[in-house]
C-alpha cells in the first residue's frame, strides 16, 4: 500500500542537523523572525510559552516536542510578562553553544532542547505546504529518546556523525509526524490521512499520478458526492483536491526530471499529462522554467 506521509518525506531529504541546549529564567521572552528553514524543539524540564504566528499560543511542559517545518515568526517566554528581547534566526542558527535568557543565575525555570534541519530537495518548499505549520507532540517516549540521542550525537565530533545525525532527523521528522494524525491537527496533509475516506482519496492519487482524475472520481473512491468531497477535503488538508494532485505531480515530477534517466515525454506520462507539449505548458507555469531547462540544471 502506497505510503503519501514517507513518499513526502522521502522527496524533502531531510539532514544537516544542528541542536543546543536553551533555558529560561525568571523574566524573559525572545521574538525570532521568520526563518523559512524546519526547526524543533524539546521540553527537558520546567514549562514556557510558545507563540507561533498565525497560531494560538501555547504552554509547553516537561517532554513536549514542537516541530516548525517551514519556522514562520514565534515568541518564546517564561510566565512573567516583558518585552520581549528580537534575535536573529540566522545568525542564533550558527551558534551550538548552551543559551540562557532572563535571569543568568540560580537554577533555570525551564531547559529545552532546541536545534533545526535542511530539507536538501529543491522542492522542499512545495512540499512543505503540504504540512502542518505546527506540529506539537505531548509527552511520546519515542520522540524523547530521539531527541536524547540527537542532543548527544550533535555535541560529540565522532566518526560517521553527520550520517548519523541525518538518519536520526529523518526518524524524528517522522515520528513527530505521525504522532500528530488526528481531526485536532492543523489542515495538512496529516489531517486528511486521519480522515479514513479522504485517506483513500489521497493514497489513490499517491499511488497513481498517472491517472486522469476528477473531483467526482475521487469523491467516488473516498464513497461521498462530490460536493461533499470537495469541501472535506478542502477543509482538511487547506487547498481544494485538484490542487493537491497538481502539486503532487509536480513535486514528483521534479524528482524524476532531477534523476536523467527518463525523458520528458515519460515524465509528462507518469505524471497524467497525455502529451509532452501539455506537460511543458503545465510544468513551466506552476515552476516557472521548461522541464527541459529544469531537467538540465538538476
Amino acid at each position: 500500500m502506497v505510503d503519501p506521509l514517507s513518499e513526502v518525506i522521502a522527496l524533502l531529504e531531510p539532514g544537516s542537523v544542528l541542536s543546543k541546549g536553551i533555558s529560561g529564567a525568571g523574566r524573559w521572552a525572545v521574538r525570532y523572525a521568520k526563518f523559512g528553514q524546519p526547526s524543533f524543539c524539546a521540553v527537558l524540564e520546567g514549562a514556557c510559552l510558545l507563540a507561533v504566528d498565525g497560531e494560538e499560543p501555547i504552554t509547553l511542559q516537561t517532554g513536549d516536542f514542537v516541530l516548525l517545518p517551514a519556522t514562520p515568526g514565534f515568541t518564546m517566554s517564561g510566565f512573567k510578562p516583558t518585552r520581549p528581547k528580537q534575535l536573529d534566526p540566522a545568525a542564533e542558527a550558527g551558534r551550538s553553544a548552551e543559551v540562557r535568557h532572563g535571569r543568568q543565575d540560580g537554577p533555570p525555570d525551564v531547559r529545552l532542547l532546541g536545534g533545526y534541519f535542511v530539507f536538501d530537495s529543491p522542492d522542499a518548499a512545495l512540499l512543505v505546504s503540504l504540512l502542518p505549520q505546527l506540529i506539537h507532540v505531548r509527552s511520546e517516549p519515542r520522540l524523547a529518546t530521539l531527541v536524547h540521542m540527537v542532543g548527544e550525537e550533535s555535541q560529540q565530533q565522532r566518526s560517521g556523525r553527520e550520517l548519523v545525525l541525518s538518519r536520526l532527523v529523518e526518524l524524528l521528522l517522522i515520528e513527530s509526524l505521525r504522532s500528530t494524525t488526528g481531526a485536532s491537527a492543523s489542515p495538512g496533509l496529516l489531517r486528511g490521512l486521519a480522515d479514513a475516506r479522504l485517506a483513500t482519496a489521497i493514497r489513490q492519487m499517491h499511488a497513481r499520478p498517472e491517472e486522469t482524475w476528477t473531483v467526482e472520481q475521487l469523491g467516488r473512491e473516498a464513497a461521498l458526492s462530490r460536493s461533499a468531497f470537495f469541501e472535506r477535503f478542502t477543509r482538511a488538508v487547506g487547498m481544494p483536491p485538484m490542487e493537491y494532485l497538481l502539486s503532487w505531480r509536480m513535486a514528483l515530477a521534479k524528482s524524476l526530471l532531477r534523476t536523467g534517466k527518463q525523458g520528458i515525454a515519460d515524465v509528462a506520462e507518469r505524471v497524467g499529462y497525455g502529451s509532452a507539449s501539455t506537460f511543458s505548458t503545465a510544468f513551466s507555469r506552476h515552476v516557472g522554467m521548461a522541464p527541459g531547462r529544469y531537467a538540465r540544471m538538476g
